[in-house]
């Protein structure tokens, strides 16, 4: 259950985004939550999503970054939907391609556990595997 969003750095994906987790909120029935690099996004979320910076917690990889997904998913029986903004960064990837094998690890763990999650990608959506480029909901 991951949905992507994805296009070149300054194509308007954080903006999306933003619209998207701010009209999710006002009909969820669960919590969401909002994941970046850093809290410069706080004051275009209401107050009702909960913004994670992951910055705070000493990831270094995107193993730990999984981890922390996987954590934040099993503490919050009630959590319905992820935004993660800045992908790449936040889970300590290089590019698409190395992401492709992490994309479906979250997919599985998001399906398993119902909770969606709506990914910002730098990069061009022609860079993603076919069964990956299915997951594209906007590409810009």
């Amino acid at each position: 259950m991951v949905q992507l969003i994805v296009g070149e750095k300054g194509k308007g994906k954080t903006k999306v985004l933003l619209e998207r987790v701010n009209e999710t909120v006002t009909n969820a029935k669960g919590n969401v939550q909002f994941m970046d690099k850093d809290l410069s996004h706080m004051y275009e979320l209401k107050n009702k999503i909960r913004l994670v910076n992951v910055s705070d917690y000493n990831i270094t990889n995107a193993d730990e970054f999984i981890g922390f997904v996987s954590g934040i998913i099993s503490a919050d029986h009630d959590l319905e939907e992820i935004f993660i903004d800045r992908f790449l960064k936040v889970s300590f990837l290089e590019n698409i391609a190395d992401s492709s094998d992490f994309l479906r690890k979250l997919d599985t763990i998001s399906s398993k556990f119902n909770v969606k999650v709506t990914i910002s990608l730098s990069g061009s959506e022609k860079e993603l595997p076919d069964d990956l480029k299915e997951k594209v909901s906007i590409a810009l």
